[in-house]
């Protein structure tokens, strides 16, 4: 490194550990926000509000409710306020999910018919309303199973004859995340989306602040060379950037038990590439604009919808197909399928070399348009 180099790298430093309101922002928030977020954003679902109609009485129809809300999947709050219009108790809020078993269950069942069991859910949350549609199916596939069972059972005690059935029975094997906890599929996104914030608005700002003061001027009428004094701004947002993922990391394997089953190099290359372009993207919007006011809402209006395109809120395959393309622009999705891919797969180079090479590509470019336009500023 130039002492040129050097100098600014010791500026930039001693200018950030100086700002008490920029130091909270640059370790403490990091932490913060990834138990928040870690905690408050559970895609499990659990216990949903059940009213039950009970329109047979028999003992097989309440064998029926007892059996589906014996599962942790359903809470049973009572039956409801009024069985010709269970769909009230969900339209105020009373409920999430209404169980109807009609007339005629059980004589229906014992004489060999179909019988159709109405599950009303509650569709305005979609998380909500798939997982009642699904574990309401299963629940009952699995009763009607077993009923059937019983009857072939019944059917071999009275005849003295071997029936059996054949049915195809499924056997489901969940890898990475057995128990589908929501926290190690979130902690990765969370993980990006703080290394954004942290190191694209505060290099924004940084350097907003200094022309507002007048000390960039002063910098810019030394000595120095345009790319020692871009690289002196980068390389200790870098560096922060560095810390900050070792330490969301720490504390999500501490707190969430988030693995690490892949190349910890390989994650250190991938960090790599994506701060550079963070940094760029900070470098990038701060040259346009004259205040730190403009800064944070040219880097907020940025990274929003980079969040949004990301894939760690929602599946990027979900997505309208006009708008899926958008999201190959976006180096947040690259860095959250590296981080995924690492932590919880344990993926090679090759893996996921596409993601690797945009990151790669995006963060040269860039950086690349970033210090043209800062270099013109100087000169």
């Amino acid at each position: 490194m130039t002492p040129g180099l050097m100098a600014v790298m010791r500026k930039e430093i001693r200018q950030v550990s100086r700002d008490r309101r920029m130091m909270p922002m640059l370790i403490i928030a990091p932490v913060m926000q990834l138990i928040i977020f870690g905690f408050a954003v559970d895609f499990e679902v659990e216990h949903l509000k059940t009213v039950t109609c009970d329109l047979d009485g028999t003992t097989e129809s309440r064998e029926l409710l007892r059996r589906m809300t014996a599962d942790q999947s359903f809470l049973d709050i009572g039956p409801a306020t009024d069985c010709l219009r269970p769909h009230e108790d969900i339209r105020s809020n009373r409920a999430e999910v209404a169980v109807v078993v009609p007339r005629g269950y059980a004589t229906d069942l014992l004489s060999g018919h179909h019988v159709a069991i109405q599950i009303l859910a509650d569709g305005s949350n979609p998380l909500y309303g798939r997982f009642a549609r699904e574990s309401a199916t299963a629940a009952i596939e699995a009763i009607s199973a077993g009923v059937m069972r019983e009857r072939l059972e019944l059917a071999r005690g009275l005849t003295q004859v071997e029936r059996t059935i054949a049915r195809p029975l499924p056997q489901v094997r969940v890898f990475y995340n057995p128990r589908m906890k929501s926290a190690l599929f979130m902690v990765p996104g969370v993980a990006a989306m703080i290394l954004l914030i942290v190191t694209t608005i505060v290099m924004a700002m940084n350097l907003a602040r200094e022309r507002e003061l007048g000390t960039l001027e002063q910098v810019i009428v030394t000595p120095l060379r345009a790319w020692e004094l871009i690289l002196g701004k980068v390389l200790p947002f870098v560096i922060i950037g560095c810390f900050d993922v070792l330490l969301v990391l720490t504390v999500g394997a501490w707190v969430f038990d988030v693995p690490v089953r892949g190349s910890l190099l390989l994650l250190a290359l991938g960090t790599l590439l994506y701060i550079l372009s963070t940094v760029g993207l900070g470098l990038f919007l701060s040259v346009a604009a004259k205040t730190q006011q403009q800064a944070f809402l040219a880097a907020f209006s940025v990274m929003m919808p980079g969040i949004l395109l990301s894939g760690v809120m929602t599946p990027i395959e979900n997505m309208p197909r006009w708008l899926q393309p958008l999201t190959y622009l976006n180096p947040i999705r690259y860095y959250v399928e590296i981080l995924r891919g690492i932590l919880l797969k344990g993926a090679s180079l090759s893996d996921l070399s596409f993601d690797f090479a945009a990151l790669a590509v995006f963060g040269v470019v860039i950086l690349i348009a970033a210090g043209l336009r800062f270099s013109k500023r100087v000169d």
